[in-house]
């Protein structure tokens, strides 16, 4: 299992003693390829609740993101927009 204490990009060092890792439950997972990145979709559970991970990978450098369960219609709405938005606006480097 992957440890949640990771080192900060940003250079803080995280104080007190390390929080011990928390049990979490794949509940799906999907991948799409697009370009040369792969974006990797988990669904999770934890005793605090439902979270879609997000994971960017590129060339093996990864980035991540967490949307608690809660937020997701939001997100979705969020993304739906901008992709109305990419189609309709015309590109200005074809």
């Amino acid at each position: 299992m992957i440890s949640n204490d990771r080192p900060s990009p940003y250079g803080h060092r995280s104080y007190g003693a390390p929080r011990p890792p928390v049990n979490e439950e794949t509940l799906r997972t999907d991948k799409v390829q697009i370009e040369r990145k792969t974006f990797v979709f988990t669904l999770k559970e934890n005793p605090r609740g439902r979270f879609l991970r997000i994971t960017e990978d590129v060339g093996g450098r990864r980035d991540t993101i967490i949307i608690p369960a809660p937020g997701l219609e939001d997100f979705k709405k969020l993304l739906d927009d901008m992709v109305k938005a990419a189609k309709e606006m015309p590109a200005k480097n074809p």
